[in-house]
């Protein structure tokens, strides 16, 4: 299985009078893991689905390890798609199931016919096929299960089968729509380890589609971020998170969701908050409203600084999460990460105050993009 990059130029897609991809453009090197991610109708699957061949795209080129395929068929991109709903053969059993691929391929009309084409199967070619079967399923870890119907079956056994269905085929890429989506939550964390494994066995490139950030966070070498048929950022999940490009890409990335503040870029590039300068300095050229992102554990108490009210803490495991209200304004909701032993002390009315980490805030434009910022002083604290 050699690994192949996927190109994309200038894809655009209309449903009528929606247009759903606009102008999209995009690489994915040879054995990468990217994730394509956003909320729904952001046209992450729509995406998917051109590079599959599912659909046509009004504009732009899909190139498969430097070839274009824009006009080929999808069963001529050699491309393996695993899909939210398995879609396994019911009739079949595991082995069936897993064989279907391969004999659709390498079998004639002649040898795929129910019950008489044994008798016109190349037995080479079907010893072939089985050994094909018998290493996908080793890989998959469910030799056992081979003998058995998809009903037989558990959630997270048919979403195996359906991967060793798309493994044995040797593809160029594997395409995954949702494919742990159907899964309960502790399944889902199963699989992530079971899929993210996989990769690195296989050295395959691997384009997966998802709307949950947990998933694309922990799996991915790169993180597509789609929002209204466009790409908002391009990077590893670090990078997103760290350095969001626009407010958009801030709010979806990260659990908690980041804390935003509505902030003042005054003439001379000072930032402030509710008249209380920050020590953070923009440019002056952006002066006016602005958006201040703060990570949750980029909060600490402190004797001065955002005055809030805390409204209720939540441990979650290793983590407390204090959920908060500023006293600025009372629609603004802060969270604070701490460790799960850690206390917050608080007057008798429940009134304290936070101060941030400043060299990791993050500064978003009245149009959401991300905006330059530096320190000028240190926040008392």
């Amino acid at each position: 299985m050699t690994p192949q990059s996927v190109e994309l130029r200038g894809i655009g897609k209309s449903f009528g009078t929606e247009n759903v991809l606009k102008g999209i453009d995009l690489s994915v090197r040879p054995g990468e893991f990217l994730s394509l991610v956003g909320m729904s109708g952001c046209g992450k699957s729509t995406l998917l689905r051109m590079i599959a061949g599912l659909e046509a795209p009004d504009r732009g080129t899909v190139s498969i390890g430097g070839s274009d395929v824009t006009d080929m068929d999808p069963s001529e991109r050699n491309l393996a798609m695993v899909f939210q709903s398995y879609a396994l053969y019911p009739h079949m059993n595991v082995r069936q199931n897993i064989a279907t691929p391969l004999r659709m391929r390498r079998l004639p009309l002649s040898a795929r016919l129910p019950l008489i084409g044994g008798l016109f199967a190349p037995s080479q070619t079907l010893r072939e096929i089985d050994a094909a079967v018998e290493q996908a399923a080793e890989t998959l870890h469910i030799p056992h299960l081979l003998d058995r119907k998809p009903a037989q079956l558990s959630g997270g056994q048919r979403q195996r089968v359906a991967l060793a269905r798309a493994l044995v085929r040797s593809p160029a890429a594997f395409l995954m729509d949702e494919p742990l989506s159907n899964l309960d939550a502790k399944l889902r964390a199963h699989m992530r380890e079971e899929l993210a494994s996989l990769h690195r066995r296989l050295g395959a490139t691997f384009i997966y589609v998802t709307h949950d950030q947990i998933e694309a966070m922990t799996m991915s070498d790169r993180i597509a971020l789609m929002s209204e048929g466009r790409i908002e950022q391009l990077g590893t999940p670090d990078e997103l998170y760290r350095s969001p490009a626009t407010l958009t890409v801030a709010r979806f990335i990260g659990t908690p969701s980041i804390n935003l503040l509505p902030v003042e870029i005054d003439a001379q590039g000072k930032v402030a908050a509710f008249g209380q300068d920050l020590g953070l300095q923009a440019a002056a050229a952006h002066a006016g409203p602005a958006t201040l992102g703060i990570r949750s554990e980029d909060l600490r108490p402190a004797a001065e600084g955002l005055a809030v009210r805390v409204l209720r803490a939540e441990t979650h495991g290793a983590d407390r999460f204090v959920s908060c209200q500023l006293l600025a304004d009372e629609t603004v909701r802060i969270t604070l990460r701490q460790a799960a032993g850690e206390t917050l002390e608080t007057g008798a009315d429940g009134l304290t105050h936070l101060a941030f980490a400043p060299e990791r805030a993050h500064l978003f434009g009245a149009d959401g993009a991300r905006r330059e910022l530096s320190v000028r002083e240190r926040v008392a604290a």
